[in-house]
């Protein structure tokens, strides 16, 4: 029955499916208003008291994760049946929320103080703090790396691909010490063949295909040590440049990666073609260089681009944004990546920036409604009829051929 199926699924999700279930009952009870300091973490005494009198309330929000699991699994039942290869690709984030349910059910496994982030790039001059507390790497082995475990086999059990952001966190992270800016951090390294043999163990059990977000400052070592025990990397295009900073030749990228054009942490390749990601971060301050210096090299990297895609046969004069970003498509095409990526604004035309790293509440990250390009919005129900869509569906087909899956 459903009952004993619920029943079944508290039992094998445990303490970790109760702490949570607890943290949001007491998140309802206080209205989201801070918990007094009794209720600080799971394992306070006063806490015991709370399980028995929110019991209800506990039951009704793991019944809520019960729901969510049947549905995961309903949608990648769906997704292979319709014949799709992979299904469903999930996403591992590289941290939790700095007052969620995670550092509230186990506190001496984070480094309390000290926020994750980035150092200062091209793309982010002042660096990027992500305000999210890192695991600590004495306490992580301490429990065998268990917290690791159990959230990597929670996210593949109904996934055919994982995708791991930033993975270098799993070889090092750069620590800022809460109320520093990013430029003040430094790295802190962890059991890069402990950590990566625990996503390898759980995606072999899951039978799944792991793919690494290895973009940024990353050791060229850490991509063959990678591509080495058999996790796929990622290749943007607009990052993809070769020695005289043109776009690299669609033979000479990688193989053992997924290869798109643009990335969620960049407007979408009409904004960027449009240079929306240096007005964006001009607006916002973000830029340590001369903004008119930062758009003369956006507009020669325009040129270079347009010239490439030209060059490739893939363009003509006056190409319209439309035929512009469906060459770069048709680029990416070419190359010898075993995993090609579209990504869904690029597919409706949207312009603005879903995600803006180095913003907090400065911008509306992950807020933003999926629109065209004249900031209509389109629903899921639009997408079959979209003519861009299906306009850029056919692009990338037709320039697949014979190794068009669909055919």
């Amino acid at each position: 029955s459903r009952a004993r199926a619920f029943e079944r699924f508290r039992a094998r999700e445990g303490k970790g499916l109760e702490d949570f279930a607890l943290w949001c009952a007491l998140q309802e009870k206080y209205q989201g208003e801070d918990l007094p300091p009794e209720f600080s973490n799971a394992t306070s005494p006063f806490v015991a008291r709370q399980r028995r009198e929110l019991a209800d309330r506990i039951e009704y929000h793991a019944w809520l994760q019960w729901i969510v699991d049947e549905q995961l699994g309903a949608a990648q039942r769906a997704a292979l049946d319709s014949g799709m290869g992979i299904g469903v690709m999930q996403d591992l984030a590289v941290g939790v929320h700095s007052e969620g349910s995670d550092i509230w059910s186990s506190p001496e496994v984070f480094a309390l103080g000290i926020e994750v982030g980035a150092p200062p790039d091209m793309y982010n001059q002042q660096g990027q703090n992500w305000s999210q507390p890192p695991w600590r790497p004495d306490a992580l082995a301490r429990t065998a790396y268990e917290p690791l475990r159990a959230m990597c086999a929670t996210v593949l059990r109904h996934a055919g691909a994982l995708r791991v952001d930033h993975i270098i966190g799993l070889f090092r992270l750069w620590w800022i010490p809460k109320g520093k800016t990013a430029d003040h951090g430094t790295y802190v390294r962890y059991d890069h063949e402990a950590m990566v043999g625990v996503l390898l163990l759980e995606a072999h059990r899951a039978g799944a295909v792991l793919i690494g977000e290895d973009l940024g400052t990353v050791e060229p070592w850490v991509r063959e040590y990678l591509t080495s025990r058999g996790v796929l990397g990622t290749s943007v295009f607009w990052f993809e440049k070769d020695h005289g900073g043109y776009p690299l030749a669609p033979s000479d990228y990688r193989e053992l990666v997924l290869a798109t054009v643009t990335t969620h942490d960049l407007p979408p390749s009409a904004g960027y073609l449009a240079g929306e990601h240096v007005d964006l971060r001009h607006r916002l301050g973000l830029l340590t260089e001369p903004v008119e210096k930062v758009r003369a090299e956006a507009r020669q990297e325009r040129e270079r681009t347009i010239g490439r895609m030209a060059d490739f046969g893939l363009l003509g004069e006056d190409a319209s944004e439309r035929e512009i970003v469906e060459a770069l498509h048709r680029y990416i095409v070419q190359t010898p990546s075993l995993l090609l990526g579209v990504a869904l604004t690029d597919a409706v035309g949207e312009r603005r920036a879903q995600n803006q790293p180095g913003t907090d509440q400065e911008y509306p990250n992950w807020k933003i409604p999926l629109a065209d390009g004249s900031e209509r919005i389109v629903l899921v129900e639009d997408l079959p009829s979209n003519a861009r869509l299906l306009s850029l569906v056919a692009a990338v087909r037709s320039q697949l051929g014979d190794a068009d899956r669909l055919a």
